[in-house]
């Protein structure tokens, strides 16, 4: 087999920078048909299309990001090299691209992704947003994985894989100072006022099913629909808030903040979603296949 031709794959780099044959081809002072012919060549060397064309725009195919990348360590190394002199060459960098939902944890964000930060190999860029935002950026090959408490929906167009990295019973909890000791879920909440997750949370729809099941109708003083919110809420708030425990985590252990009650009929879920791509990360696999007992949120 012939060797990369490293002349196609800057050829390959600058067109992928500038999105535009006719831009690159400037840029290279090179003609456009003949910088066609270089990227076909790279494409057949690679045995892989590296472009698509959508509303007359070129766009990285899977591959093509996957090219993209290579080819920036490779010209970084090279620049490295050129620049330092130094006897032991750089170690190789991995990226990993990740969405993790508003709503979710940042304590179980930092269990799960702790491998990773003591690792100078890797760059990791963490995005937050919603769910239906993160799944379009892994649909368009921006993100690499997509951290949730909800699987993914799933349809003919789509091929999400919802993978379960942990469960944990929900809890009731408050201040040290609100007059109330272990409570009994669910009819202590009658007379208590609560702060609750929003009610595009999983968790509270499994917590409004069972209040209206027992008949009761809470005193609400907020509804929180982001995690580290809830978590600062809770620290000031004179009634009882509905939480994971891994939210409230550094707070249970220094005191601020007491466990009234577990729920174990109301649970919270939390899930890595990748899709199903010709390429995965390697990263992802890593990630996903370690065991669960060392992912689980910490009570």
């Amino acid at each position: 087999m012939a060797a990369l031709n490293y002349h196609h794959l800057r050829y390959f780099w600058a067109i992928a920078q500038q999105r535009s044959l006719t831009k690159a081809a400037q840029q290279l002072h090179v003609s456009q048909s003949a910088l066609s012919i270089q990227l076909k060549q790279l494409e057949e060397r690679l045995g892989q299309a590296l472009f698509e064309r959508r509303n007359r725009q070129l766009v990285l195919t899977e591959a093509g990001r996957i090219a993209l990348a290579y080819a920036d360590s490779i010209f970084k190394a090279g620049d490295e090299l050129v620049a330092t002199l130094r006897d032991r060459a750089p170690l190789p960098r991995q990226s990993l691209r990740v969405g993790a939902v508003t709503t979710l944890s940042r304590n179980f964000q930092m269990e799960f992704l702790r491998p990773l930060l003591a690792r100078h190999d890797v760059d990791l860029v963490i995005h937050s947003g919603s769910l239906r935002e993160l799944l379009a950026q892994l649909a368009a090959h921006t993100l690499d994985l997509v951290l949730s408490n909800q699987p993914a929906p799933r349809d003919a167009h789509t091929s999400w894989h919802s993978h379960l990295l942990a469960q944990q019973p929900a809890s009731l909890v408050s201040r040290p100072d609100v007059g109330t000791t272990r409570l009994k879920f669910p009819q202590a909440l009658q007379d208590l006022p609560v702060v609750l997750p929003s009610s595009a949370s999983s968790l509270r729809t499994a917590f409004d099913v069972a209040l209206d099941r027992a008949g009761i109708r809470p005193i609400v003083l907020a509804e929180v629909d982001d995690m580290a919110m809830l978590r600062l809420v809770a620290r000031a708030s004179p009634g009882i808030t509905l939480v994971p425990p891994v939210v409230v985590r550094d707070e249970l252990k220094a005191g601020l903040l007491v466990e009234r009650c577990r729920i174990a009929s109301i649970h919270e879920s939390f899930y890595a979603v990748s899709p199903s791509r010709r390429f995965p990360n390697p990263l992802v696999r890593e990630l996903i296949a370690r065991p669960l007992a060392m992912r689980a949120p910490r009570r």
